[in-house]
């Protein structure tokens, strides 16, 4: 990921110029290039376009892949699919976030963690199942939250 001052918002634009369904485009751009979209090039996508403020923050809010503030270095993801739901998934949700002091949502305040919520990972016999960044942690409880975050402290 690259900082916001980085972004070229302008060569963004014109790739998708003319095409239809540019916005999300762009957006999806942005976001993969700065792991969320930031205001200020959201006010200068809304120039480059000709698009409300409105629209744009339409799009963002509607799709849960876009965020709007700048996620934690590496992304806590808990799957609450119906397996790892039933096999203890909302416990080992709470657990993170208490441990954390955070929401869904929401990143640390030091900037290390940004924990979401998915539907599912794909490993439903390996659940309840928590991924942080690229790593899956299979048959997760309570217990181990601690020791995820620990490892994946000492990482950074």
């Amino acid at each position: 990921m690259i900082s916001a001052s980085e972004v070229n918002i302008k060569e963004l634009v014109s790739k998708w110029k003319d095409k239809p369904g540019n916005l999300i485009m762009v957006l999806h751009e942005l976001q993969n290039e700065c792991g969320y979209v930031p205001r200020d090039l959201a006010f200068q996508l809304s120039a480059l376009l000709d698009v409300p403020m409105a629209r744009i923050y339409e799009v963002i809010t509607f799709y849960n892949y876009f965020k709007l503030e700048k996620p934690g270095m590496s992304m806590i993801s808990v799957c609450l699919g119906t397996a790892c739901y039933l096999k203890g998934g909302p416990v080992i949700l709470d657990e993170f976030k208490k441990i954390l002091h955070i929401e869904e949502g929401q990143t640390t305040k030091d900037g290390l963690f940004h924990l979401q919520v998915v539907r599912c990972l794909g490993c439903c016999g390996l659940s309840p199942v928590v991924m942080v960044d690229e790593k899956v942690h299979a048959k997760v409880n309570k217990k181990d939250v601690l020791d995820i975050i620990s490892e994946h402290t000492k990482a950074k």
